[in-house]
């Protein structure tokens, strides 16, 4: 019974706890033992709060039996990226500066609203240093693994999150997305990852509130809780310039049943990348041939598109040379070498190269608004091969895709996630099948602006025709 525990969709435990057939206490029990077995070799939490999740457990259950209202998510576990406020526990932004630093005052707004929907926050999980690169490790806390193969990695920077909820470790994850980091973990470690449109889960803390391009989002191993966490999520924030005003597009007539002979698709299969791998190709294929089975019309998208891969990494790189060069004089020694590189190459750009930047995005944004005129969703593989090696060099930045070597945020292995990000466009990442290494690959679904609820629908439609659930790492059984 634990082992199935650890595995039920958030939505049916949350139902079992209302129906009185699942003790919240017992939920929690079964997960913080799985934990325990599964931490020495995955090591996804930075802080596991044991004490106060069984203290909510309990709580959670007496509310049940008082006959009390209870919120969507009553007694389900969740786990929060170490980027984000829990009130009472040390927010150490995966870097060794933070590591001695005073508990958060007070939780975020996210972790607040998930509070209020009844949800159990179970731990912190980790990231690499301020999210920074797209693999999960550091020198303050070690490496993240992935959960179908230790030798690989879970991702980034929402590794920690998206290694945990394949796992089994907490059926929800709270994960950030600043070039991809909650959609490529997602891809690694076989599971659902959300990123939202600019501005429909507010982001209290964006340094750059107006040029935001940061988001927060969930993480599930179904399609149907991502949907309800987001939901959650959602609203706005009086900190979040982009949350005041959003409006989200209702659910379009052409997705409401199983037809979708009125639904088009655009088909995207490279960005910025030279080559994708085949088993990633054959497995995005699959998936558009299920919903072309359902009555879709697929297209492949053949005009050129420039993804300001430069531009983006200017964008990037200078915001880190800018925010971290205080921490330089006293913490250069303890930094990942990762943020050091990142820095250096972000303190070369001009301010007129940063400016450019800035208007290439603009023309990004619009270049996607024409094909979402012309197209009710696109199509990407999530990354171009399975996950690299967990000891992969970050900081030099170079992956060999098919014999070529290629910049892995820019041309390689993460190419079709940062557009978006910088766009603002939501995007939605799926398992798609297994590569032939025995990884989880994924499929990236983006949609019109504010239009989750159909690439939500979409995935749920694909879900259904192509099932993943019965597909379990067992790293963490008894």
């Amino acid at each position: 019974m634990p082992d199935d525990l650890l595995f039920l969709p958030a939505l049916r435990a949350a139902a079992m706890i209302r129906a009185r057939t699942l003790s919240p206490v017992e939920y929690i029990d079964a997960v913080l033992a799985a934990i325990e077995r599964a931490q020495p070799r995955l090591n996804v939490f930075t802080a596991v709060l044991a004490e106060s999740a069984r203290v909510e457990a309990r709580r959670a259950e007496a509310a049940v039996i008082q006959g009390r209202p209870l919120g969507p998510l009553h007694g389900v576990p969740v786990t929060i990226k170490d980027l984000v406020d829990v009130a009472g526990v040390r927010t150490t932004h995966g870097s060794a500066i933070f590591a001695a630093s005073p508990p958060a005052a007070a939780d975020d707004v996210l972790v607040a609203r998930l509070r209020a929907a009844g949800a159990i926050i179970l731990g912190k999980t980790t990231t690499p240093e301020f999210g920074v690169k797209g693999l999960t490790d550091g020198p303050s806390f070690g490496v993240t693994r992935n959960p179908w193969n230790l030798a690989r990695t879970s991702g980034g920077s929402s590794g920690g999150g998206a290694a945990a909820v394949a796992a089994g470790l907490g059926p929800l994850a709270l994960g950030t997305d600043g070039a991809g980091s909650i959609r490529g973990p997602a891809s690694c470690c076989g599971v659902v990852g959300l990123k939202a449109t600019l501005g429909a889960v507010p982001y209290d803390t964006a340094r750059d509130a107006f040029g935001n391009n940061v988001f927060a989002g969930p993480l599930a191993r179904a399609v149907g809780d991502a949907a309800a966490m987001h939901i959650v999520l959602s609203g706005a924030s009086t900190k979040d310039p982009w949350s005041l005003g959003f409006t989200a597009r209702p659910l379009s007539p052409g997705l409401v049943s199983a037809d979708l002979s009125s639904v088009r698709i655009g088909y995207i299969p490279l960005c910025a990348n030279p080559r994708v791998a085949a088993d990633v190709a054959a497995n995005t294929r699959a998936a558009l041939d299920a919903w072309q089975a359902m009555g879709a019309a697929v297209e492949e998208v053949t005009e050129r598109i420039d993804w300001i891969e430069f531009e983006g990494r200017v964008l990037y790189q200078a915001n880190f040379a800018v925010f971290c060069a205080k921490y330089l004089p006293e913490w250069r020694d303890w930094m990942d070498p990762v943020t050091i590189a990142f820095m250096e190459r972000g303190s070369r750009f001009s301010l007129a190269q940063f400016r450019e930047a800035q208007f290439a995005r603009a023309g990004l944004f619009r270049a996607i608004q024409g094909l979402l005129d012309r197209y009710d969703v696109l199509v990407t593989p999530t990354a171009s091969r399975t996950a690299l090696p967990a000891d992969f060099d970050a900081a030099n930045d170079e992956v060999e895709v098919d014999g070529v070597k290629c910049g892995i945020t820019r041309q390689g292995w993460t190419s079709y996630q940062y557009p978006f990000n910088l766009t603002g466009h939501p995007a939605l990442s799926l398992p798609s099948g297994f590569g032939t290494d025995g990884l989880p690959t994924g499929v990236q679904i983006v949609g019109r602006w504010g239009a989750e609820a159909d690439i939500l629908r979409l995935g749920a439609l694909l879900e259904a025709a192509r099932p993943w659930a019965q597909h379990r790492p067992d790293i963490a059984r008894g």
